[in-house]
């Protein structure tokens, strides 16, 4: 079996009508299917919800459930607000600078661009907490070669370092 791509990745909001507002608004993403049930499809259990969806240009969504009856969510304590994070692709740097161009205007914090060498990014939240990162492809073909080549090494040494290698192996150099 081979994953043909993602569908969509779902997370929960407090306010589906704001939260279609923010990703229209910021990232230009409409929302194409809004689907309320007041029982649970695979489980039959009572809980009122609307599931919306945005679909991105490659045909996948973003989803998010608004749980009213629900307690109120939270986010992981023990986790990082920069870990758990949804990265969005846009076409080029003028995309990710108009992005953040509306967030700044609009008072949101932004962090980036960031160059991370294959990527140029941005980070911001939404207004349920999640973290977002709009990145710009900056990979070529040779970095990918060697990133790959490297993927096996790289995790075996974290197996049994828990630290980076000491060589970074897009540009060869130690790290300290």
């Amino acid at each position: 079996m081979t994953v043909a791509g993602l569908h969509h990745v779902a997370y929960r909001c407090r306010d589906a009508v704001r939260t279609t507002d923010f990703y229209k608004r910021y990232l230009g993403l409409d929302c194409t299917i809004a689907i309320a049930e007041n029982r649970v499809p695979s489980t039959g259990e009572w809980s009122p919800h609307i599931h919306i969806f945005f679909q991105m240009g490659d045909g996948s969504y973003v989803a998010f459930f608004e749980l009213p009856e629900s307690p109120d969510m939270g986010h992981d304590p023990a986790t990082p607000a920069w870990v758990q994070h949804l990265a969005l692709r846009v076409p080029d740097m003028a995309s990710l600078e108009a992005v953040r161009d509306r967030l700044l205007a609009d008072g949101h914090e932004v962090v980036g661009p960031t160059d991370h060498t294959v990527c140029q990014s941005l980070y911001f939240f939404d207004p349920d907490g999640h973290r977002l990162e709009v990145a710009v492809d900056t990979m070529t073909p040779e970095m990918a070669e060697k990133l790959s080549a490297q993927a096996p090494a790289t995790l075996a040494e974290w197996g049994r370092t828990r630290r980076a290698p000491d060589v970074d192996p897009l540009h060869a150099n130690a790290r300290g």
